[in-house]
């Protein structure tokens, strides 16, 4: 041992730098040896104990990069015991990987136990090969009191042609378990990141959705067809044909280590009774799609059996809802509910198109109410994929509002703004007596925002802002606003009027979702979103050319007390970018006036106490 101290200490002398150092003291350590003083060829003597402490010593020579401290990260090679028939790995049991790396996830945040209470939709965008590697990397967006959202991004590889594609991403809920000291309060999540930054923001409106998702159901159920307007056709195939039933005994093997029945393998369970009642309706092998939102109701232990029951609700066209059941009892318990979910399957031709399917027969008694739920189910899931789920270009600007997607609409216009908000390569375009001009151009569609401190309370600002019948009185580009319907306490939509700025000597009208958020945790900003949509009782008029908006809105950020950060965004469509252009281009000051106008209108109803009891945010 003692050559081989003395053999390190001659390489060094000859051979290296102070940069090699570290790791010969690393080798050194590990063969057993303490590090000792020595002379490197080109510095002073130095004493290796003292050096900088041993966590730098794996940092590389560019800086290594960051990496969320709640990140898990499961990659699984696809075997054929994974697969089903056709050779895909089964959804069940790519659910149950998904579940235990988003548990994982969540465990390591909180720093104890954690169960899993819901799940958002899932769509499915491609299937996964044998052979082929499944990524899956989960991540803790939001902790909230003892709750907190889990992000899960599953994407394949194919080793061979060295490529990847994205599968899908889902947003899971998990709840930490109870310890000995009582309910558990999470810490809060810190972002780095700019797209941390976002989903931490967005996460607070997700949570809203998933509160308001069960209301949303009964009052579109509730004001749904009451008549039986399920068709008897000759070739429809009966519902009962359909029905499947099996139970399932929970093994060790199935339990989680907190000894319940694992969240993946209940949701396997429920996927190949699903699956089943699917392929007894179209006598082919379906490919599940599309996982509705669902709710874990109860946990179920070792030694609980489970019931799985599941039936095709309804088919159309191209796809078919099957609603499946997980029911758990112990001897001669009465069976509690688990869980309830509501899966889409379609079948593929050789082409991978969707095949027709043949139409469906309610069963007596409760199939004609599950056949005209599914249709509603379905409008709903429309309603998600097509204003949550697609990119900002792919959705009009101005979608028909109605109660059955308010809710849905209502994220799209506060998460659009919060992920502007988030982006961190604004460019400073001018600045006045501390008013900032930002602009930010991406993918062809040009952004601004505009910012300045008010000596006056955030709650206060939100009160006075949010009231859009008021804007009128600083704003000279709001030359009428009426509220045409208040749809409850945080949403309301407007009928703005502002002046001509074309030719024709038209005015232009807008119909604006106008949705107001309180922070959610200390820290968060007021938020007041604007978005364009359409309403058939206000269609537009030969009076007014009819403007849309894009995404636009304020966020109020509390510095003190008594001091805010205010700060408007837009994202500038056609019809707003002639009120802009001058202004960004440095020919006028008009955002500068308007901003000196609203301070001064805060400032002048900071006391008002009516006009913040009036408003209805």
């Amino acid at each position: 041992m003692f050559c081989l101290t003395a053999l390190a200490k001659l390489i060094l002398n000859y051979f290296f730098s102070r940069h090699w150092v570290r790791t010969i003291r690393v080798l050194l350590r590990g063969v057993g040896l303490e590090p000792t003083t020595f002379r490197c060829c080109d510095c002073s003597s130095h004493t290796m104990a003292s050096e900088e402490p041993e966590v730098g010593l794996f940092i590389p020579e560019r800086a290594e990069m960051y990496r969320n401290s709640t990140e898990v990260k499961m990659s699984q090679i696809v075997l054929p015991c994974h697969a089903n028939h056709r050779g895909e790995l089964s959804v069940g049991q790519l659910l149950k990987w998904m579940d235990s790396t988003a548990c994982l996830s969540a465990e390591r945040h909180a720093g104890c136990s954690c169960i899993t209470a819901s799940v958002d939709d899932i769509h499915f965008e491609h299937t996964i090969g044998v052979g082929q590697v499944v990524n899956i990397k989960a991540k803790v967006n939001r902790a909230f009191n003892s709750s907190m959202e889990v992000g899960i991004m599953v994407s394949c590889e194919d080793l061979f042609a060295n490529r990847q594609w994205k599968v899908c991403n889902a947003f899971a809920t998990f709840v930490a378990r109870h310890t000995d000291e009582g309910k558990v309060q999470l810490k809060q999540v810190m972002p780095q990141t700019q797209e941390e930054q976002t989903e931490y923001s967005v996460a607070a409106e997700r949570r809203r959705m998933r509160l308001l998702h069960t209301e949303i159901m009964k009052d579109l159920l509730g004001n749904g067809p009451k008549g039986d307007d399920c068709q008897d056709f000759d070739d429809a195939v009966p519902s009962e044909r359909t029905r499947v039933e099996s139970v399932e005994l929970v093994l060790p093997p199935h339990a989680n280590h907190q000894v319940n029945t694992f969240g993946g393998q209940i949701m396997a369970w429920m996927e190949n009774v699903a699956t089943i009642a699917a392929s007894r309706l179209c006598n082919a092998h379906p490919t599940l799609r599309t996982i509705d939102m669902f709710h874990f109701r109860a946990p179920s232990q070792v030694g609980d059996r489970v019931v799985l029951k599941a039936i095709v609700n309804n088919a159309f066209k191209n796809s078919m809802e099957v609603g499946v059941c997980a029911e758990a009892y112990r001897g001669r318990e009465t069976p509690r509910h688990i869980n309830s979910a509501f899966m889409t399957f379609e079948v593929l031709d050789a082409e991978g198109n969707p095949r027709n399917l043949p139409r469906i027969k309610p069963e007596p008694l409760d199939g004609p109410r599950r056949y005209r739920e599914a249709i509603a189910r379905k409008k709903i899931r429309l309603d998600r994929k097509y204003i949550i789920s697609c990119k900002q270009t792919e959705v009009p600007l101005s979608v028909p509002w109605e109660p059955s997607n308010q809710v849905y609409l209502s994220y799209n216009n506060v998460s659009a703004l919060k992920m502007l908000a988030a982006r961190t390569n604004w460019v400073l375009t001018s600045e006045k007596n501390k008013v900032n001009l930002y602009t930010l151009e991406e993918n062809q569609v040009l952004c601004f925002k505009v910012e300045t401190h008010v000596d006056i309370a955030a709650k206060r600002v939100f009160a006075l802002l949010s009231d859009l019948t008021r804007r009128k009185e600083w704003d000279r580009h709001y030359k009428h606003c009426e509220m045409i319907n208040q749809v409850d306490e945080e949403d309301a939509i407007y009928h703005v009027i502002t002046p001509s700025v074309s030719k024709t000597n038209k005015g232009q009208d807008f119909i604006l979702l106008a949705s107001c958020r309180t922070p959610c945790n200390s820290g968060d900003p007021y938020l007041i979103a604007l978005r364009s949509v359409t309403l058939p009782t206000h269609p537009p008029t030969e009076d007014y050319i009819r403007g849309e908006i894009f995404c636009a809105g304020f966020s109020i950020l509390e510095v003190s007390s008594m001091v805010c950060k205010v700060s408007y965004y837009n994202q500038a469509s056609p019809g707003v970018l002639p009120y802009i252009s001058n202004d960004i281009a440095g020919l006028s000051s008009g955002f500068y006036n308007s901003f000196c106008s609203c301070s001064k209108f805060l400032e002048e109803n900071k006391e008002s106490r009516a006009t913040a009891d009036s408003t209805a945010f």
